[in-house]
């Protein structure tokens, strides 16, 4: 993995574009694209705003194709990975919170919420295919342009300032699911009433 991920970095922002692509089309890469993300941005600083806005390019290509394959097979999937444990509790949050269980680990790495799982759940479940890209498209745009920032600004000090602050991201990450959450259920609540 190291070697292919020293290879992207020398590709630079193409690199960028096809690790957010293969990561997004559901190839398991944890925390790749952000890594390799800062590691160009670090390396070549004015290249920031071209590795941001391709790794949400190649985010979005590749969570496309990750949809059409869950949605077509994704019932077979959803009963065999979501009958029981874990997989049954994000199947769960899925159908009780909506893109709102997407979103959250879409914007930021959230141990206890893997984001392919609750990606795929949704997927499998066939949310619409704008609905779901909106909300991907929403939370990619700020992980990435931020990531992208820090390694331009900070260079190799990004990654101490990252897990310096992990406990506050989790705590931002919290509190923007409790709200995002009210918010989902008073919009509901409301539509409701009206009909």
């Amino acid at each position: 993995m190291k070697r292919l991920r020293d290879l992207a970095v020398s590709w630079g922002p193409l690199g960028v574009f096809l690790f957010a692509l293969i990561d997004s089309a559901g190839v398991p890469n944890p925390g790749g694209t952000d890594l390799l993300l800062l590691a160009v941005t670090i390396a070549n600083p004015a290249s920031a705003w071209l590795c941001a806005t391709l790794a949400v390019m190649g985010s979005m290509l590749g969570s496309a194709i990750f949809y059409e394959i869950l949605a077509r097979g994704g019932e077979r999937y959803l009963l065999k990975m979501t009958s029981s444990g874990r997989g049954a509790r994000f199947r769960q949050w899925v159908l009780s919170y909506g893109l709102v269980a997407v979103f959250i680990p879409a914007l930021l790495p959230v141990p206890f919420l893997p984001y392919k799982a609750l990606a795929g759940c949704a997927c499998a479940m066939c949310v619409g295919r704008t609905r779901f890209l909106l909300v991907i498209l929403a939370a990619r745009i700020p992980r990435y342009f931020a990531l992208a920032y820090l390694g331009a600004t900070l260079g190799n000090n990004s990654f101490h300032w990252i897990t310096s602050h992990g406990w506050q991201m989790g705590a931002f990450a919290l509190a923007l699911f409790v709200i995002l959450y009210a918010l989902v259920r008073f919009v509901g609540r409301n539509r409701v009433d009206v009909e």
